[in-house]
């Protein structure tokens, strides 16, 4: 597969909705994962990420104009154990309590299914880091309509072992703007990790369009030790 320019995939892009990036970084010592989220409508963009616990989750920046928490107030990372999770929605949860009873990755995935948001019917992306005695794999999953039909749920799970130094994965919800947003297609896109995770994080912000992103989060794992720095940009401060 040929890597892409995550900065030009997203400057050409004015609509990729919500994404997750995991790889590792250049100098092979990071896991990396980054997450954002865009939004059109009012309800969407009055969002902001905040930290809980050693995840985040989503809360409304002004609360009086929250008018459905629906699909919208989650926690898109939750950590268990040495397993870090990454979603785009209250899937988290659901991979988080079956993985802790010994479930898998896909087998949590598969009690769920494509957000119930008629036309959009939005996929659920997800994604899981496994970091443990100094080795690093992680997986990737995209539940999603049969182009458009809410009564065919296409399951994808995309699996990564011995992830090289410098690259990394790229999914998210959309192929662009339109009415209905059309869902992602293919497999993740191969693109590279940096090993300055403030650059890493100003490129990505950066390259989001501007009236549409709202919030974003990125993490860089010591692959050894398992400690990790975060970083959150809000739109909304």
């Amino acid at each position: 597969m040929k890597m892409v320019s995550i900065e030009n995939e997203l400057k050409g892009n004015s609509y990729p909705g919500r994404g997750i990036i995991i790889g590792r970084s250049s100098d092979g010592k990071k896991a990396v994962t980054a997450y954002f989220i865009m939004g059109r409508s009012e309800n969407s963009r009055n969002r902001v990420f905040v930290e809980d616990g050693e995840g985040i989750r989503t809360q409304a920046f002004d609360p009086s104009k929250l008018s459905d928490p629906s699909l919208i107030i989650y926690a898109p990372v939750r950590v268990l154990g040495n397993k870090t999770i990454v979603t785009n929605g209250d899937q988290t949860d659901t991979i988080y309590e079956l993985m802790d009873k010994q479930q898998t990755f896909e087998q949590a995935l598969r009690t769920r299914e494509f957000e119930p948001d008629a036309p959009n019917y939005t996929p659920r992306i997800s994604g899981v880091m496994h970091i443990e005695n100094g080795k690093f794999n992680y997986a990737m999953s995209i539940l999603k309509s049969d182009n458009g039909n809410p009564e065919s749920c296409n399951r994808y799970t995309f699996a990564y072992e011995s992830c090289p130094a410098g690259e990394g994965h790229f999914i998210h919800t959309y192929m662009g703007d339109g009415n209905p947003l059309p869902s992602f297609e293919g497999e993740p896109k191969l693109v590279n990790i940096p090993d300055n995770m403030d650059e890493f994080t100003d490129m990505l912000w950066n390259s989001l369009n501007e009236d549409n992103k709202v919030s974003l989060f990125v993490r860089y794992i010591d692959i050894e030790t398992g400690k990790y720095e975060s970083k959150i940009v809000n739109k909304n401060k």
